[in-house]
């Protein structure tokens, strides 16, 4: 039986900030549910904001961490959900976080070096030898390192092989380098990483993982490129044998039409009408007008440069007027924010919701006809995923996980379609989808036929869970 020490900053339900917290809490039982069996355990930091019920814990063991000069203690417990071990780890650097991610790098390198050293004593002090270390992004790359510099002197950690899985290569650990040297953790020496990178968490784990998978197959290739390598381009291409794609996964039960409790009709695959009684509701709701037949354009996205948001105003802006409405949910940078108030104001068919609103976000999904998805960089992406499950036909930049999930209507063939895509991020190429978009629309059996296509896509976990096995028996066999 395979065993893998899985390790993570965030892991749904205990913790979620991102996309991170999806793919971490959502893998692991995907794994123990294949068919063959695997011993995946996974270990996450005990934040005090944590959303568990702490007397569900069981204390399983004491350990200690060396700092400079002197130790740390780290308490470790237990839980068993869904199949899968969990360890919970504390100590000091943990217990005083006020958050998961801060400003703070030196901070935040402090506790996630902390966790990352203290995990893989945890493994020893249990007696548990795992085969695979399988961490996550920057926050558990020292990890990764402290194995490679340990392998060769420690039998306990000899035989155990790392993967590293990067979710957003640009975020690599900047002010963390103090506290890898507190920790014991010097800069690489004479390696091929660019001086700046020697000492910097993400890099070192780069460096020193056996194998390398980002969360799309485009993203992998993408990050190969000098648009997309973060400045590591150069070093990853010296890799590039190692580095895999594997696509993230959506809980298809979580986000399933047919069951879903918070919109207004339930539907499924081919049940339009229903779907249709979704649309009336959110245009009344809005205060749009209520026309069935006027395409409605959704955008739900985080304001922010890297999401495009800010080719959406000037987009919108050369489209034919009065023949479509707009619905955009999200909130970030304040200035974005402004622009997207500019368009509300000047168009009487916008509407802008400036906030987090998962309820308002399902009826989006579940009601609009077309989803602008217009990133300039997108690692996986769900919101393409659930947008096709429920039906929703999306427009969205030729990139990442974007341009892995969906078919181009005047690229693909027609039958493996499922939406649309555009290549620069430019507002005059998302503008041209968009009216591509609603070209097709008016007829209705192609635009139903993209529909049903992307309503049957298998975006599951289970799919994800086969290849990281895969990749986890191509680990062992080197």
């Amino acid at each position: 039986m395979i065993k893998v020490l899985f390790l993570a900053a965030e892991a749904a339900p205990f913790v979620k900030v991102g996309g991170l917290g999806d793919v971490a809490g959502s893998l692991p039982p995907a794994m123990r549910s294949l068919t063959q069996p695997i011993d995946i355990r996974q270990f996450l930091p005990l934040y005090p904001f944590l959303d568990i019920e702490k007397s569900a814990l069981d204390p399983i063991a004491s350990i200690t961490v060396r700092i400079s000069n002197k130790e740390i203690a780290a308490e470790a417990f237990h839980l068993s959900q869904d199949g899968v071990n969990l360890y919970f780890i504390n100590g000091e650097p943990i217990s005083n976080a006020r958050s998961v991610y801060s400003d703070d790098g030196y901070r935040d390198g402090r506790k996630f070096t902390f966790f990352s050293l203290a995990a893989l004593e945890l493994a020893r002090k249990l007696d548990w030898q795992p085969d695979i270390l399988h961490a996550h992004d920057w926050h558990t790359s020292p990890a990764v390192y402290k194995l490679q510099l340990t392998r060769g002197q420690d039998p306990f950690f000899q035989t155990i092989k790392s993967l590293l899985t990067v979710h957003n290569l640009p975020y690599q650990g900047y002010g963390a380098e103090r506290a890898l040297a507190e920790f014991g953790l010097p800069p690489a020496q004479d390696s091929p990483l660019p001086d700046w990178a020697q000492h910097l968490p993400l890099p070192l784990g780069l460096l020193s993982a056996d194998k390398i998978n980002t969360v799309s197959q485009g993203y992998a290739r993408e990050i190969l490129t000098r648009s997309f390598g973060a400045g590591l381009e150069g070093f990853l291409q010296t890799r590039a044998e190692d580095i895999h794609g594997i696509l993230n996964g959506l809980d298809m039960d979580h986000w399933d039409p047919g069951t879903d409790p918070t919109i207004f009709a339930n539907f499924e695959s081919g049940e339009f009408e229903k779907r249709q009684q979704n649309k009336l509701n959110l245009l009344e709701e809005m205060d749009l007008e209520l026309d069935p037949e006027r395409p409605l354009l959704a955008m739900i996205n985080r304001m922010d440069y890297q999401k495009g948001v800010d080719l959406v105003p000037p987009a919108l802006r050369v489209l034919p007027e009065g023949d479509w409405q707009v619905l955009i949910l999200g909130t970030g940078d304040p200035e974005l924010e402004q622009q997207i108030r500019g368009l509300d104001q000047d168009f009487p068919q916008v509407r802008s919701v400036l906030r987090y609103d998962e309820t308002l976000a399902r009826w989006m999904y579940a009601g609009a006809d077309m989803m602008i998805i217009p990133s300039r960089y997108e690692p996986c992406g769900l919101t393409q995923m659930i947008a096709m499950r429920y039906g929703c036909v999306p427009v969205a930049r030729a990139t990442g996980g974007l341009k892995d999930t969906i078919g181009d209507y005047n690229a693909e063939p027609v039958s493996q379609s499922t939406g649309f895509l555009f290549q620069e991020p430019t507002y005059s190429d998302l503008a041209t989808a968009i009216w591509r978009a609603l070209k097709v629309y008016r007829d209705k059996r192609r635009w139903r036929g993209l529909q049903r296509r992307g309503m049957k896509e298998d975006f599951s976990w289970e799919r994800s869970a086969r290849e990281y096995l895969a990749l986890y028996k191509e680990l062992l066999d080197r």
